[in-house]
């Protein structure tokens, strides 16, 4: 069973990851909380397997959380789900030590694969802005 925590200020999403990610059999959310300041609280009693973190989060942003998770908490895996794609945020999550990094507009199916994916160890990038980076270099821009 993954045990998930989900981070998110706004009610009617965080309830409704909580809903989805609660109809997978291998999926349980032990704990749901609204501000970045009880993430870690939350995450030390609960030990979930993966931390769902918004990034604009109210106290604490969800960045900050989640490098301290990192370091109070290191089985716990972080998964980044932002509508943040300002530039420099993946990088920054990557540098806070998360291992996903996925934005808001992505399927349902994308979201429960990627929490699976982050649970077994593996990092998980949002395929808009990991592909450019994929692509040989003098290969910018080019189809293949």
């Amino acid at each position: 069973m993954i045990r998930v925590l989900v981070a998110e200020d706004v009610r009617v999403v965080r309830d409704t990851l909580v809903a989805l990610l609660g109809l997978e059999a291998d999926i349980e959310v032990p704990v749901a909380v609204a501000s970045g300041d009880q993430i870690v609280p939350a995450a030390l009693e609960h030990r979930p397997d993966v931390a769902l973190l918004d990034i604009g989060l109210p106290g604490t942003d969800g960045l900050t959380a989640a490098a301290e998770l990192g370091v109070r908490l290191p089985g716990c895996r972080v998964l980044i789900l932002t509508g943040l794609e300002a530039s420099g945020n993946l990088s920054a999550a990557m540098r806070a030590g998360a291992c996903g990094f996925l934005l808001k507009d992505k399927p349902a199916e994308e979201l429960i694969g990627a929490v699976r994916a982050v649970a077994r160890g593996e990092r998980v990038v949002d395929s808009r802005l990991a592909g450019p980076a994929c692509q040989p270099e003098g290969n910018l821009g080019q189809a293949r």
